[in-house]
């Protein structure tokens, strides 16, 4: 599903990862993930792809919603395990989104 963004500016957080073998709990704590993202406030909407190279990207309106993301305390309790358990490589950019534009039938 395509996220439904406002009108730039916003912040775009690009997540780049390759997986470990087996799930190991990754589904349901990504899944969870979404769900706390979806709770903070500056949260814009999230768009995700998983094949051997998974890409999440979400949206946020500022990067102090950003930073406040980043500090909550179960988002880092699961960037941990991923580092520990869940993933051979990751790579996080934060992007300043200043251009929007589609196309949708």
């Amino acid at each position: 599903m395509i996220a439904q963004t406002p009108e730039p500016t916003y912040y775009a957080v690009i997540f780049t990862s390759v997986r470990t073998e087996g799930d190991n709990g990754y589904a349901a704590a990504s899944e969870r993930m979404v769900e706390l993202a979806k709770q903070q406030d500056g949260f814009l909407g999230v768009e995700s792809a998983r094949e051997e190279l998974g890409i999440k990207v979400s949206y946020w309106r500022d990067l102090d919603s950003i930073k406040r993301w980043k500090k909550n305390a179960e988002h880092a309790a699961v960037r941990e395990k991923g580092r520990s358990e869940w993933y051979k490589a990751f790579k996080t950019r934060i992007a300043k989104v200043e251009r929007d534009y589609g196309f949708e039938k």
